[in-house]
């Protein structure tokens, strides 16, 4: 029986501890094609690279696996593997990871682990994103890697369409801590930005983000509920932001006029 084709991606760049965990767990099931970014790319969200060239390159980092590093983004990534490197095949599974770090809640939006997952679900390829919540380079993956091989196989065995792309966070937990996995929605939670003014050495102003992650959701069935009581959380996700309630609550947008210039003008000195 062949096995399955698996493309695996990240955004902290090929040669992270996470990636490499996540190709050990991803080759016990099929055939593994790495196309990772050759420098870290973390909150590059779902950007792409359109004014200048991209590089890909065959490098030989993981045993007997072939690997491709890209001067891109995660997103650039799928692309390439989807269109170039591997354009004659059909992916079976996408799988990105593992990052360093939470992407639960909020940072799904700015991760470029998910953004990567989610690309190759637009192309039509189941896909997971795979986080465990230690921003450490020395993060312990190994309680993770007990869970990733069965969550793959998950993935592989049923058919394509909805839940076709999952976010999955893994607690810093020891693997006897890990109680299980839950499936979730994704919490209503932002972070509280600020920025930390300093002057270069010619006195000019510069700017450094930082702040705190704040949840306002407490109710059991979020992925941040699940991960702060011990738990795997898996949020189904997808790319379609459209807010569906609004279609209804909005509906007289449609009676809008076309505006004059005479109007808008006389709006603005009213």
């Amino acid at each position: 029986m062949k096995k399955p084709l698996i493309l695996v991606t990240n955004d902290d760049g090929i040669v992270s501890p996470g990636i490499r965990a996540l190709v050990e767990e991803a080759s016990k099931l099929g055939e593994v094609v790495v196309v990772a970014p050759d420098s870290p790319q973390s909150g590059k969200g779902h950007a792409i690279t359109i004014h200048d060239p991209l590089r890909l390159k065959r490098v030989k980092v993981f045993d007997h696996i072939e690997a491709w590093e890209c001067s891109g983004t995660p997103v650039d990534c799928v692309k390439l593997a989807k269109h170039v490197v591997l354009k004659d095949r059909q992916i079976d599974l996408c799988v990105s990871g593992i990052n360093h770090g939470s992407n639960a809640s909020i940072n799904i939006i700015y991760s470029g682990t998910m953004s990567a997952a989610m690309e190759a679900a637009l192309e039509g390829i189941r896909s997971v994103g795979f986080s465990l919540l230690d921003y450490s380079f020395d993060a312990d993956f190994k309680p993770a890697k007990h869970w990733i091989p069965g969550i793959m196989s998950f993935m592989l065995e049923r058919p394509f369409g909805e839940g076709e792309l999952l976010n999955v966070n893994i607690p810093q937990l020891s693997e006897e801590e890990i109680k299980g996995i839950r499936l979730c929605r994704q919490a209503d939670a932002r972070w509280v930005e600020k920025f930390v003014e300093g002057h270069d050495p010619s006195g000019q102003p510069y700017y450094w983000l930082t702040g705190e992650f704040v949840n306002n959701d407490e109710a059991e069935d979020t992925d941040v509920w699940a991960l702060k009581n011990g738990y795997i959380s898996i949020v189904p996700s997808k790319h379609d932001l459209t807010n569906y309630e609004a279609l209804n609550t909005m509906k007289a947008i449609e009676t809008v006029k076309k505006a004059t210039e005479k109007q808008i003008a006389e709006d603005i000195t009213a």
